[in-house]
Order: C-alpha cells, then sequence, then structure tokens
C-alpha cells in the first residue's frame, strides 16, 4: 500500500472520513498520530473530520460572530468539494472587524434572524441557502447533496427555503434545490453531476442499481435513455490487484453490455471541467446517433449505399 498524506486523502473525500476509507491509504500509525497533533479530529468512533469547523467556532467566538457557510457545512459532518482558505463568520451588518481579524478570517456582513441560528452556527437549512447563492453552483451542489445524504433535511425544505428568498440569489438557490440528491456519495460525484448538467439530453442518475453479468453493481452516475454511466474514478490512493481485477471486470462487461462507459479523474473534475464537459457531450452526441439508426433500422429504414 503506497502511503500519502492523511490531509490530502481527507481533502478529497470532502473533509470527512470514516477509519474505512483512510485505512486503504493511510497506515494506522500515521492516522494516529494526525489525531495527536491535531491535524485531523476525532469525531466519533471510527470518523474522523478536517479541522474546519473547530478553527471557525474558535474565530466566531473571538469576534462574537455566528459560524456560518461552508464552515457551518463542516460543523454539520457534511462533506465540501474544497475547505475553506479561512474560517467563515457572519456578523451583523453595520458591525465593525478589526482589519487585522479580517485577515485571518473570513467575514460576512448579513442579518441573520434567531430562527436562522443553532447556538453558534448557522442552522443547516440557512447553511445550504447561504451556499447556494454564494459559492459557485458545483461547490453549492456538493453541499446540498450532503447536507440531505446526512442530515433530517428532505428535498422540500431546500425547494421551500429557496422560493422564499428575495430576488437576490434566489435562483441559484432554486437550481441547487431542484439538482440536489441524496443518493450522490460524495462532494466528486456531485461535481461530476454539476458538470453534466450543462450537458443537453443527459440525465445523470447517482448510485443506480444495475443487473451485470448476474451481480448487481452500483455505478457511480447512469443515464439509462441513453445508456451511459460516468464513473468518477477515485482509485488512485487505493489501487490493489484485488480493485483492478473488479474494475477490468466491471469495464469490460459494461462495455459488452452495450453502455457507453466515460471515466472522469478527481484532477479532470476539479481543474479541467470545460474538457469533462466537451467529452459528456460527444457521449451523448455518440449515443444519440447510435439511438436513431437503432430506431430507423427497426422502422424499415436502411442506410444508403
Amino acid at each position: 500500500m503506497d502511503i500519502v498524506d492523511i490531509v490530502t486523502v481527507m481533502e478529497r473525500l470532502g473533509g470527512v472520513a470514516t477509519w474505512a476509507q483512510l485505512s486503504t491509504s493511510v497506515a494506522p500509525a500515521e492516522i494516529a498520530l494526525a489525531v495527536e497533533t491535531g491535524r485531523v479530529h476525532r469525531t466519533g468512533r471510527g470518523r474522523y473530520a478536517l479541522p474546519t469547523a473547530h478553527e471557525a467556532r474558535v474565530a466566531a467566538h473571538r469576534l462574537s460572530a455566528v459560524v456560518g457557510l461552508r464552515s457551518a457545512a463542516a460543523s454539520y459532518g457534511w462533506a465540501l468539494k474544497t475547505q475553506p482558505e479561512r474560517p467563515e463568520v457572519i456578523v451583523p451588518r453595520g458591525r465593525k472587524v478589526r482589519s487585522r481579524d479580517q485577515a485571518t478570517t473570513d467575514v460576512r456582513w448579513r442579518r441573520l434572524a434567531d430562527e436562522d441560528i443553532a447556538g453558534w452556527r448557522t442552522t443547516p437549512i440557512r447553511t445550504v441557502m447561504d451556499c447556494a447563492t454564494t459559492l459557485p453552483f458545483d461547490e453549492a451542489l456538493a453541499v446540498a447533496d450532503s447536507a440531505l445524504r446526512v442530515s433530517t433535511l428532505a428535498p422540500s425544505d431546500l425547494v421551500v427555503a429557496a422560493v422564499r428568498l428575495p430576488g437576490r440569489g434566489r435562483d441559484a438557490a432554486m437550481e441547487v434545490a431542484w439538482q440536489a440528491d441524496a443518493r450522490s456519495a460524495g462532494p466528486f460525484e456531485s461535481i461530476v453531476r454539476a458538470i453534466s448538467i450543462g450537458v443537453p439530453g443527459l440525465r445523470l442518475v447517482p448510485q443506480v442499481r444495475l443487473r451485470l453479468a448476474g451481480r448487481l453493481i452500483r455505478p457511480d452516475l447512469v443515464d439509462r435513455d441513453l445508456r451511459i454511466i460516468v464513473e468518477a474514478d477515485s482509485h488512485e490512493f487505493h489501487t490493489t490487484r484485488e480493485a483492478i481485477d473488479r474494475d477490468c471486470w466491471r469495464y469490460d462487461e459494461l462495455v459488452l453490455d452495450d453502455w457507453l462507459v466515460v471515466r472522469v479523474s478527481w484532477v479532470q473534475a476539479m481543474f479541467q471541467q470545460p474538457w469533462v464537459e466537451a467529452v459528456l457531450r460527444r457521449a451523448v452526441d455518440r449515443q444519440q446517433a447510435k439511438l436513431r439508426t437503432t430506431i430507423a433500422l427497426a422502422r424499415g429504414y436502411r442506410p444508403a449505399e
């Protein structure tokens, strides 16, 4: 097993991870050392998180502020596309904050009602809405997907909250609310799905169960109509001989069953999004052309010689 930095692995997983997820690529002694030195926090039995939320809570206490946005999302154990470089906190409009505090803390001036605050942080629904109206779509979708996956929020809660927003930011929040899906396995998958939403004719659904060569599998993202599967390929940290065998079996059987399989790496999803979108568009064009040909042949048409 190749040993890699635990913080890098945690960041790829969205800032939260289980022992099982970490132990495939990080030695047990490294996990223990990271916890001991504070690089990683143990939040429960077999559960770990980056110190994003703790640092934000300390900053908020110092400034008499409320933890919000991605820092609040991290405090709820939600996975993020990226960890904030500085703690993200909210203060009332008109509050003066010293420049030296602004240099170390991302301060947002906003009006918060009592029902928007849960102790030292914004409520889950306010956190999702703030992220939806502030962050790029893919980051906001990752937050919303995670909120639905691990909290008591329902999709209807997001839609209702988005509808109630004032004009500014409502459209962005509505898009996030409509597209959020608790089935998404993590932020990597959410990002790929966010890219795909801009591709006409493509509708990728997370974690669809398929029967393949007598086995049940669950690909990352599936469009049944076009027979396209998109895999968020996260094997770079923990590829074993057994994993390679399983991956080859899965890929070969899918191709032989007439599925078009597109594989996207974490780096491509994060930093090469225009290329990923272009590949998905080409995949849609290819499958739609194949479908048109199949329909034409079924109706008795023959291509010109």
